[in-house]
């Protein structure tokens, strides 16, 4: 899906810019900018795939495209993964942490809104979406902790997420991923699991969407909903929105009726 860098430049060379936010080959992300001359209110895109190495940012290639004709800078974000070198515990955090805030450096040059960001993952990048909205909650002496002060998000979107690692772990969801992703178990790391998954850090007082399809067999509907339930007790403003018989991918196909409400829930937060 998506094709080579290359050849998916060559399609959008006039609205897209391939940018690194650190010195790491994976450490890059695409940005894509609307036609009006700005300031743009800004979608971080995060792929999914368990956190592994086999998948990439060309998952969200389709929607980047889209939101730009729909008046939506995309930054599509890339970041070191299972199976990378310095990837997983604790790179992979830091990784979707440096690249979030390195929207504030791209700001003045690209024309971005930086009160109006709003930060989108499907899978495992709707984990680490929601947990963007989480990190300013995280010990001092956490090892996914960054100095620099973390981009306020304007909300939240997450697509099937993985947002209570416990709960995942549980369920030896992706064959074990939360324990290769954390590299170890729950009883041998329990504090990595608390400063790892959104449902632990709760609240964070930033708005979330959660969208999950009933027919999805890879990340079961019950997390995005026992996740709703706690973060509602924990006083935060949340939404759930359950799509019967939708699985897991169509969630991230552009041209699905999923994808459009959706972005109706995007632009809602960037109003």
């Amino acid at each position: 899906m998506g094709g080579s860098l290359e050849q998916h430049q060559g399609r959008v060379d006039d609205y897209f810019h391939r940018l690194a936010y650190g010195n790491d080959p994976f450490q890059y992300g695409e940005l894509y900018l609307p036609e009006s001359p700005g300031p743009h209110p800004v979608v971080q895109l995060t792929h999914g795939g368990f956190w592994r190495k086999a998948y990439d940012l060309t998952l969200m290639h389709g929607l980047a495209e889209h939101l730009v004709t729909q008046g939506i800078a995309a930054w599509n974000i890339e970041y070191r993964r299972i199976g990378n070198p310095g990837g997983a515990w604790p790179g992979t955090f830091l990784d979707v942490a440096a690249a979030t805030d390195y929207l504030s450096i791209l700001a003045p040059t690209y024309k971005l809104d930086m009160q109006r960001v709003v930060a989108v993952g499907h899978s495992a990048g709707g984990h680490l979406a929601c947990w963007l909205a989480c990190r300013h909650l995280l010990p001092r002496d956490s090892a996914i902790r960054t100095e620099r002060t973390p981009l306020r998000l304007r909300g939240v979107v997450s697509l099937a997420g993985v947002v209570d690692l416990q709960q995942a772990w549980q369920l030896h969801l992706g064959q074990n991923a939360v324990q290769e992703l954390l590299q170890a178990s729950l009883t041998e790391q329990p504090a990595r699991y608390m400063e790892a998954s959104p449902a632990a850090l709760l609240p964070s007082g930033i708005p979330q969407v959660l969208v999950h399809g009933s027919a999805d067999d890879r990340v079961p509907i019950e997390i995005s909903q026992a996740y709703a339930h706690k973060a509602r007790a924990a006083g935060e403003h949340i939404r759930l929105l359950e799509l019967p018989g939708a699985d897991h991918f169509i969630l991230i196909d552009p041209g699905s009726e999923a994808w459009q409400l959706t972005v109706k829930e995007i632009k809602h937060l960037l109003r």
